[in-house]
């Protein structure tokens, strides 16, 4: 009898985020499917290992791992097409965005990205829109972030974005930044409401403006080499899996961002929204930028932005 084909997943969450439920999901699926054919084995939260989260991204080039995800402004230094999706208010909406990243941008990306990278990229988890907290004061226009020192994922375009909002940006990995936040000494963080409460960021952060100013995807990639040399069917059957686990999580991110919304007003923290005139502050502060980014990134990736 042959012995099991191995398939290691792991991600940067505990099991109860829905990034982790997907993972199962998929494991689910493909443990029915083949039974003792494959041996599923997951390590939700690589940082309870030892590992910084950007780690899973060597795990699982180098085969240790072979399923992992990653928020894709993580791969800009050796993807730049990965930065066009890091412009801010580049997506209006959920329905916009998920229809980029399942469509004809999401395949260019891909392909830009196993170009230079061995995995094999089979969807978009969506880690959604970002907000900003802070331990200062409540922010409501782009000059109530001048000088804070503020995290970002380590993209040049999410950098140059909080410099020009009169923020002094950072980039550093997720681990650093939860120590800083935790020791007082980083102002300020962008996030979805459901990462910053499965970080317990809001323990430490009294004030949450809803900005919505970056949508990012997270790329389910696998190690291509072991995925390439599985028989034909389990390569249909993990292609599957993916699809729908996509469908699944994106339910699932929808769900989590109204609970941690009243775990923050439930910790007593003051959450601000933008007045449409408030809103519109910080898409004139980012200008310069988007205008730049038509030069550097061409007209033919903004035509793979559907309409609102």
């Amino acid at each position: 009898m042959a012995a099991p084909i191995k398939i290691r997943m792991g991600g940067y969450g505990p099991p109860s985020t829905g990034f982790s439920k997907s993972l199962k999901f998929i494991g689910d699926k493909l443990q029915a499917q083949f039974g003792d054919g494959v041996a599923i084995d997951y390590v939700f939260n690589i940082m309870d290992h030892g590992y910084k989260a950007e780690d899973i991204l060597t795990l699982v080039e180098n085969g240790e791992m072979t399923l992992g995800y990653q928020s894709s402004s993580y791969l800009t230094d050796r993807v730049p097409e990965l930065g066009f999706v890091d412009l801010p208010f580049l997506f209006a909406n959920n329905a916009q965005a998920r229809g980029a990243m399942d469509g004809a941008l999401g395949r260019h990306l891909a392909a830009k990205t196993e170009e230079r990278i061995g995995y094999r990229i089979l969807g978009w988890f969506e880690n959604g829109f970002r907000h900003i907290s802070n331990r200062l004061r409540p922010v409501h226009v782009p000059a109530d972030l001048k000088d804070m020192k503020i995290r970002v994922l380590p993209s040049d375009i999410q950098r140059r974005t909080f410099e020009l909002l009169g923020a002094v940006a950072m980039r550093m990995d997720l681990t650093e930044a939860i120590a800083m936040i935790k020791a007082g000494t980083l102002d300020a963080q962008e996030n979805p409401l459901a990462n910053t409460v499965t970080y317990g960021v809001h323990k430490f952060h009294k004030f949450h403006t809803l900005t919505s100013h970056f949508y990012i995807s997270r790329p389910i990639f696998l190690h291509r080499a072991s995925f390439d040399a599985w028989p034909d069917d389990l390569k249909r059957a993990m292609q599957a899996a993916v699809t729908e686990a996509v469908a699944f999580q994106r339910r699932l991110a929808v769900e989590e961002h109204e609970a941690s919304r009243n775990a923050i007003e439930e910790a007593g923290c003051e959450i601000v929204e933008l007045s449409a005139r408030e809103h519109a502050a910080f898409v004139d502060a980012v200008a310069p930028l988007l205008a730049d980014a038509r030069s550097m990134y061409g007209e033919a990736m903004f035509k793979m932005v559907p309409r609102a």
